[in-house]
């Protein structure tokens, strides 16, 4: 069977329709939703197949988006059309049972069964191993900078079929609509469709494979990766080598001022840094991965938009990225941290809710239910007294009877449609 009537068989396609829907995602430059596929394959799917073996098949451009990035610049990405996403899909997974048995050990990103995690244990073991000099390379514009040629002759090796070839050839020059304007891409691979984080790892096993032909103790993920050494002068040897092996091989552009030969506590890798204690070295996440968390809660619990907000909604919202974000960097040691940022939450929240209540007699009659209830033991007077003080809303929320009355077990309960807030220091300790 050749590889591409394998890529249309009917058992593959209904796969990769199947793992678009999952995926979801926005419509392409055709507009057309996930939810309308199946019905658009039940109509088209045989002209679409014919079109493609006899290599009449033109692929939409992608449309042009941007996300923030963490140093305040944008990533740009290329949103498919429905329809060739799920082409992409296709191509990915039988692509995938080729790459994937040779595809090197130390190589992590976007690949199954392989997690951030499991290259973070890898990047201890070297260091545990006394490994203890990082060669941080940087690729510029990794993405944008794939050279076309190359990578089609690297899938030569082991795709022998034109029609793939020439299929691949045409994705990655379908070009892209960005503000109204549509782009030839004669270089890159643009990020956003399946098939480009399998097209980025082949490009770069050759990149793996000459560091293993070296001996190199080396981590990948993606386009980040760093390699480990025992020496300051073997760091700086192998920092240049690479680096001209790169340009002058895969024809990469290797950053000169983020590449780096760097101490472990200087280095930083997935968001992650690292610090020896008396036994062995850790990782923890970097200041500025935490600075990011602490923003983000920031920018969401803003007091004028969340007293306007439902609870429910609020503890919802607060719940997932509090959790997604322990549940990335759980593997490094923050106990502290956590336990700092989780008081700082708690009393984000009792600010909105107290701001909530707004009315003074309002505010009395809610503190003095939850501490008939939980059996706090504050006076009347008291409780009066911090419903009806002058103090903002910030100060108040800090005051002993707020604190005690709204304490982080009577903040975890749930209320009918409302979850309870997550604690931070509880979650994290549970997940470990």
């Amino acid at each position: 069977m050749k590889l591409m009537e394998k890529i249309l068989s009917k058992e593959n396609l209904e796969m990769a329709i199947k793992k678009v829907k999952q995926n979801k995602g926005a419509p392409g430059i055709d507009k057309m939703k996930v939810q309308e596929i199946e019905y658009w394959f039940e109509q088209y799917q045989e002209e679409l197949i014919s079109k493609i073996m006899n290599k009449q098949y033109r692929p939409m451009p992608v449309k042009r988006v941007y996300i923030p990035k963490a140093n305040g610049k944008q990533r740009p990405l290329g949103i498919p059309t429905v329809v060739d996403r799920v082409i992409q899909q296709a191509m990915f997974q039988v692509l995938s049972e080729i790459y994937e048995p040779i595809f090197s050990e130390h190589s992590f990103g976007f690949r199954p069964r392989r997690s951030a995690h499991m290259a973070m244990e890898e990047v201890l073991q070297y260091l545990n191993e006394g490994y203890e000099w990082i060669v941080d390379l940087d690729i510029e514009k990794f993405f944008d900078t794939v050279n076309h040629d190359k990578l089609i002759s690297i899938l030569r090796e082991k795709v022998n079929d034109a029609t793939t070839l020439h299929l691949i050839r045409a994705y990655l020059r379908a070009g892209v609509l960005d503000n109204g304007l549509i782009k030839s891409t004669t270089i890159g691979t643009p990020q956003g469709g399946p098939i480009s984080v399998i097209l980025s790892n082949i490009y770069l096993d050759k990149f793996d494979k000459e560091l293993e032909t070296r001996n190199l103790r080396f981590v990948r993920y993606a386009d980040d990766c760093i390699i480990f050494v025992k020496s300051e002068m073997s760091a700086n040897r192998v920092m240049k080598s690479v680096t001209s092996w790169l340009e002058r091989k895969l024809f990469l552009k290797v950053s000169a001022t983020k590449t780096k030969v760097v101490r472990p506590m200087k280095g930083q890798f997935l968001g992650f840094t690292f610090y020896k204690n008396s036994q062995e070295w850790r990782c923890q996440p970097t200041q500025d991965r935490k600075k990011r968390l602490y923003s983000k809660i920031q920018e969401y619990l803003k007091r004028k938009q969340a007293v306007t907000r439902p609870l429910a909604i609020t503890f919802i919202k607060v719940n997932q990225i509090v959790r997604g974000w322990i549940n990335y960097f759980k593997i490094g040691s923050m106990k502290n941290f956590i336990d700092e940022f989780g008081q700082w939450l708690r009393h984000k929240i009792r600010c909105i809710i107290i701001k909530q209540w707004k009315k003074p007699m309002t505010i009395y009659r809610n503190l003095m239910k939850l501490n008939i209830i939980y059996k706090c033991k504050f006076s009347d007077e008291e409780i009066y007294k911090c419903a009806n003080t002058r103090l903002g809303w910030y100060r108040r929320s800090g005051l002993d009877v707020v604190n005690f009355i709204l304490s982080p077990k009577v903040l975890s309960k749930e209320k009918r449609d409302r979850p309870g807030l997550v604690n931070p220091l509880n979650y994290y300790l549970k997940s470990l």
